[in-house]
Parts: structure tokens; sequence; C-alpha cells
């Protein structure tokens, strides 16, 4: 990755490897359940972990892009708390907006240096690019593990199935998709659901004056990150208990 002065050194290819195109057509036909394994998941240990933190950046999320920024830094300060000195979450800050950027940080661990990766994206026009960021976790997730990701958007403008398709190898690389969505939209409901699902993970709306519970669940979230299942079940806080009603049960001895 080619460092520069943004920290957002790393462009998303627009042709993911697998040859299906990124961004396609709108679809709102039903979608078929086609995977029924590989929903295991694969939390970090130790209080180790790493989240990738995806958010949608086109110009209908201006309003609360500020809010973003800041509840991001509570959640990673709250983890490093709870964790301790032992804590160690790191984290990869990745964004689309505009008609074809989407673009991955590089994977840190201070809280600071997220803020100001954060503080320096302005939201512009255009299309959803969640296939983009899909696709770019799961070759993330083949290299080194990645115990989740977070997803805040309030629009889905491509292919359900295509997106399901993608999740699916997220699914088998053990990566839960934790979908946070803004707002009332009927598709991106539908679409964020189904990706949750097919991963093992969760689907969560909000709205602007939600703020507060957000970045609980944010925090919540972290916390899986480093420490799995237990660490929400040890928390026993709204937020934790709302995400383990989604969250596959334990198997064998998992965390």
């Amino acid at each position: 990755m080619t460092n520069n002065k943004s920290g957002f050194g790393k462009s998303i290819s627009t042709r993911p490897s697998g040859g299906a195109d990124a961004v396609v057509t709108s679809s709102r036909s039903e979608i078929a359940d086609f995977l029924s394994a590989a929903k295991s998941l694969a939390p970090g240990s130790g209080g180790s972990g790493r989240l990738t933190f995806a958010l949608d950046a086109t110009m209908s999320r201006q309003p609360t892009w500020d809010i973003a920024c800041k509840l991001q830094a509570q959640m990673f300060d709250a983890v490093g708390k709870a964790g301790g000195s032992n804590s160690d979450l790191s984290v990869q800050l990745v964004y689309f907006r505009g008609l074809d950027e989407c673009r991955a940080s590089r994977w840190v661990t201070d809280t600071s240096q997220l803020a100001n990766l954060m503080s320096r994206i302005d939201c512009r026009g255009g299309q959803t690019q969640i296939g983009r960021v899909l696709r770019h976790t799961a070759d993330e997730a083949k290299a080194k593990p990645v115990n989740a990701l977070v997803y805040i958007g309030d629009a889905m403008e491509e292919n359900i199935d295509k997106l399901a398709m993608t999740a699916g190898e997220l699914a088998m690389r053990k990566v839960p998709c934790f979908m946070f969505h803004e707002g009332n939209d009927p598709a991106a409901a539908t679409g964020f659901r189904e990706i949750a699902r097919v991963t093992g993970g969760a689907y969560v709306r909000f709205n602007q004056n939600a703020a507060s519970e957000l970045a609980a669940l944010l925090r919540a979230v972290a916390a899986y990150a480093t420490g799995g299942r237990r660490a929400l079940e040890k928390s026993g806080g709204s937020a934790e208990r709302l995400l383990l009603e989604q969250l596959p049960p334990a198997r064998g001895g998992s965390k």
C-alpha cells in the first residue's frame, strides 16, 4: 500500500477477484436460501482481534457523518479500557463515496489515528458499493483472520443475490457482519438482514436520534472482536444482549 497524507493509500479495485462486478444494477427480487453451513464464529482470543469498520460516505449520510466520527472514538476507547493492557484490537477503516471511489486505510490500533482519518473524509453523491466492501474484507480475511465487519449505511443499490454470494465467502472465512441500518429504506433492510444472516452476524436499525444506542452497539461489537461471545455474555448490557439474540449459538468449545 502506498502511504499518503490522507492515510487512505489503498484503493479497492473495481474488479475484485472472482470475476464479479462490485457495483451492479439494483434488484428487488426475493433472496433464495443457498447457504446452510459455515456459520461458526471465529472471535479473537487473549484480548486481540481485527475488525473492519466500513462506512457509506455517499451524500445522503452527511447529516450523521460527524456523529459517526465521534462514535468510533468512543467505541475503541471503551474496548481499550475493558481489555486493559492486554487488549489489542486492530481496525481498518473502509469507505466508499462518489461514482467509483472505495478506499481502505492501513490496520491501526491507535484510536486517534482513526479519528484523524475519518475527519478527512467528506460525503459525495453516488451509489452504494457494498459489494466492494465485502469483497475487500474477504480478501483481507484470506490473508489474515478478520474477526468481524461493522458496516454503517442507509441504502442498498446493488443486486442482493450477488452481495449474498460474497457474504457466503465471508461466512466460510468466519467473518460475521454487523449491519447497522440508518433510516427506513426497505431495500437496505432486506439486503442488510440477508448479509447478517448469511455470515452469522446481526442486523440493527437506528436513526439520527439514537446516537447513544449506536455507540453502545458498536462498543459491543468491538468487545466481541477481541473477546468473542464470552465478552458479550460477561457484560450483560442491553446492547450485548441484542447482538447475542441474533448470533448463532456457540459450537463446541468456541468462545
